[in-house]
């Protein structure tokens, strides 16, 4: 961006869209804490007199952070003359009325839109999608929205069904053995009812259509809306012609009454059965969104407040600020993430986690926006707002993955490409044969059988296949709580055929607990973990802090340390009280001169059960060692064997010792990688890849981040870092492997469901097109009426549609 005369970047003023010079603007405006410029004093007063109008169309607010209400710099307005300004209260000039000072209340960010089928189409306002003509969708979900376009279609629906319903009555007269209805009016005449009828259904009600498919044409990308267009709008020019016009068209054309044929009714109906799908594909779109509503409408509008005198306030969610003491009573939702202050409670998580049972919390106990307080209350901290909450990085993730594009879409997108213009050329010869070698009225024949082919083979249906399973997958996911990042790792899960795991916090609980103190004959068991925790209190390694909170479980008073170090891979020393105290490994202990060896025999048992054992020495001597162990996970070996059964192959990958990762191995009967480094891990990924592997990798902290990134399918462990949920393709709320099982299960129907609907499209449009064509015709008479050719494309789409919304009762 160019900058201005004081350095500052060059700004646009939002009412006239010139750029501006912020050091010579000729006025500004404080709109939502952001300096507005403009480049004339009217610009601004129409700015401060209808700010709502200018904030959704300019730039101003693309960095705003959320909904306020401001008063620009006290200025004041009159209420009946807007274009009045002053810096200060007083009575207008023009009427005498009082001033009152300006108010913007506006969107606090600029509301973008996309299309669900090419989300790298991004326009600033409601529209159509320049490639395939589809309804432009807002990119962020709100909790109540509703849809311009599904109005606007349901509207033109409902008048294009009562003005084609009487054209449908008067054609199906025909058929009744009276016919009485068709003698009420001579030939010509019923042509200018049908005129009058159908001309605000085709104009008016099917403008859209004609609109896209112009546009589809500007853009050089034929699509669905081309063929109606097309279809239609021959249908009724040539009606119109034939009705206002007819001495203009040769005998060929008229049939053996000598009359014209019109055709109306199809062209009426058929714009009525488009819209009719357009309302129901418009409806079936808005429910692929309800799993994000559905979380949205989980956090609570308001916070009770506490200030510094411990008075309460509500106060809306989006004037919460990170540090703020806020008080959450029995039976409300939490508003923000956070941690206990004060209080104790049992708090509903299955929002997060999908487990019905409530988890206690106590004082320094994380907290999530969204999850219930049960019947304790609480005073909680505020750590994340806003944006930032695990629930509003949900709801970006799940919906950024709905508009993300599966691999198998371009085969969608390849067919489509030449789909369209293949349509037409079938067109052009289904006229050309049935003009020259059809039955009379040849021509009659060859455009209602070239209108068939061309609408029946609209391919709505194949565009919506892959976005539409796409879309419900991913809600379906993140009610389950997997959650999708893109397309991709929801495609590319299914075929994995190798799952690398992280040992410590996703195989184990992550949480290392005191398990083992072991002293040297004639050493006190309590003295020696009182001068092991009283050293390891100065460390802040995870096991030092296993230690010292295992000797205050047991109640040990834990003493001063002078003179600690902490010697980077082999372990700690110091003196507590009096005594020279090391603790760490045998390279540790050949440092100190210390022999290890009577301590060595018991610690490789140790390991075998799976522990991390650390060496003790006090005053130059082994004194006895200390074991501190990670729990495998309660849930991990049922869910080892169902992984195995689904047909993966297992690795464990860890940077403990040999023996301790045997061990869990073993427990778990999986193949293992130990003493790897972090920046290691990503080599094993590699190595596998390059076996032939389709490689998924799990892990849930900083050092599992290359790995994760490395993988085909990275799988973060929700309850580790951001980083790791950052790398991760596919995100597991819960942290429980059984999660990875779920996913694997969504991203096989997902993939499913796209092949079948990918079916139903290429298969209707086979048979759907020579059968429009009139194939039947010279052997059986039948010929497919427009208006069946309508209805049967609005069919394949629903169907379409019908088959994705089914993944949202998969039973994962």
């Amino acid at each position: 961006m160019s900058e201005g005369g004081d350095n500052r970047p060059m700004q646009h003023d939002p009412v006239c869209g010139m750029t501006v010079d912020p050091s010579k603007a000729a006025a500004t405006a404080q709109y939502q804490g952001v300096t507005v410029y403009f480049c004339s004093q009217d610009c601004a007063a129409q700015f401060r007199a209808a700010p709502e109008k200018y904030a959704q169309t300019g730039p101003l607010t693309a960095d705003s952070p959320r909904v306020v209400t401001v008063r620009p710099q006290g200025q004041y307005t009159c209420p009946m003359h807007p274009e009045i300004n002053k810096s200060g209260p007083g009575n207008c000039p023009k009427c005498g009325m009082a001033l009152e000072p300006i108010t913007i209340s506006a969107p606090a960010r600029l509301t973008e839109y996309t299309c669900p089928m090419h989300p790298q189409i991004v326009r600033a306002a409601p529209g159509a999608c320049p490639i395939c003509g589809m309804a432009l969708e807002p990119r962020d979900v709100t909790a109540h929205e509703t849809n311009p376009e599904l109005s606007d279609m349901t509207r033109r629906l409902w008048l294009s069904a009562g003005l084609a319903l009487p054209m449908l009555a008067v054609m199906a007269s025909e058929f009744l053995p009276a016919n009485q209805m068709q003698h009420l009016f001579s030939a010509r005449e019923w042509a200018w009812i049908e005129f009058f009828l159908a001309t605000p259904v085709v104009l008016w009600c099917g403008w859209p259509f004609f609109v896209r498919g112009w546009l589809s044409i500007v853009h050089r990308s034929l699509n669905m809306f081309t063929l109606i267009a097309l279809g239609t709008g021959s249908a009724y020019l040539y009606s119109a012609f034939a009705t206002m016009i007819p001495q203009i068209f040769p005998s060929s054309f008229r049939g053996s009454g000598g009359q014209l044929d019109v055709y109306f009714e199809p062209a009426a109906v058929i714009v009525a059965l488009v819209l009719l799908g357009q309302v129901m594909e418009l409806r079936a779109r808005s429910q692929t969104s309800s799993a994000i509503r559905a979380l949205l409408g989980l956090v609570p509008k308001t916070a009770k407040r506490l200030d510094d005198h411990g008075g309460e306030a509500d106060v809306p969610l989006d004037q919460v600020q990170v540090g703020d003491r806020l008080r959450v009573r029995p039976g409300e939702k939490i508003p923000v993430d956070g941690t206990v202050a004060e209080g104790h409670s049992s708090v509903d998580e299955s929002m997060i986690s999908g487990e019905p049972i409530p988890v206690e919390k106590d004082t320094g106990a994380k907290v999530t926006a969204g999850t219930v307080n049960g019947t304790g209350g609480f005073v909680m901290h505020a750590e994340r707002v806003g944006a930032d909450t695990l629930l509003s990085q949900i709801v970006k993730m799940v919906s950024e993955a709905q508009r993300s594009r599966a691999p198998i879409q371009r085969l969608a997108d390849q067919a489509s490409s030449y789909f369209v213009p293949a349509v037409i050329v079938a067109a052009v010869v289904t006229f050309a044969v049935w003009l020259f070698i059809g039955p009379q009225p040849r021509f009659a024949h060859a455009l209602v059988n070239a209108v068939a082919v061309v609408i029946v083979a609209c391919p709505c249906a194949l565009g919506l296949a892959t976005p539409m399973a796409i879309m419900v997958g991913t809600g379906r996911g993140a009610r389950a709580g997997v959650l999708i990042r893109n397309a991709e790792a929801l495609e590319i899960f299914g075929k994995v055929d190798t799952l690398i795991i992280d040992k410590t916090g996703t195989l184990t609980e992550g949480k290392p607990t005191l398990s083992a103190v072991i002293p040297q004959s004639g050493i006190d068991e309590s003295a020696l973990l009182q001068l092991v925790a009283s050293l390891e209190r100065s460390s802040e390694h995870p096991l030092a802090a296993a230690i010292v909170k295992g000797a205050e479980a047991k109640r040990l008073s834990l003493a001063d340390v002078t003179g600690f170090n902490s010697v980077t891979g082999k372990g700690v020393k110091g003196t507590v009280s009096g005594k020279l105290v090391a603790v760490g490994n045998a390279e540790l202990f050949r440092d100190l001169s210390v022999d290890p060896a009577s301590l060595l025999d018991r610690a490789e048992a140790l390991r075998r059960e799976g522990q991390t054992v650390m060496l003790v020495a006090v005053d130059g001597q082994a004194a006895g060692l200390v074991g501190v162990s990670d729990p495998i996970k309660e849930s991990t070996p049922d869910a080892i064997r169902e992984l195995k059964a689904a047909g993966l192959n297992i690795v464990m990958v860890t940077g403990d010792n040999a023996t301790t990762a045997k061990a869990v191995a073993e427990k778990l009967s999986i193949e293992f990688y130990a003493d790897v480094l972090p920046q290691k891990k990503a080599e094993v990924v590699k190595q596998r890849q390059q076996k032939g592997s389709v490689v998924a990798m799990a892990g849930d902290g900083v050092n599992d981040a290359p790995a994760l990134a490395q993988a085909d399918v990275g799988i973060a462990m929700g309850t580790g870092t951001d980083v790791a949920m950052e790398a991760g393709g596919i995100t597991l709320l819960k942290g429980d492997l059984r999660g990875i099982l779920r996913a694997r299960h969504l991203s096989k129907s997902t993939m499913r469901n796209i092949r079948e609907n990918l079916f139903f499209a290429f298969v209707y449009n086979a048979i759907g097109v020579p059968l429009a064509a009139g194939v039947l015709f010279p052997r059986f008479g039948l010929l497919m009426d427009p208006m069946i050719a309508a209805a049967a494309m609005s069919f394949s789409s629903v169907s379409v549609i019908a088959n994705a919304l089914r993944l949202r009762t998969t039973k994962l």
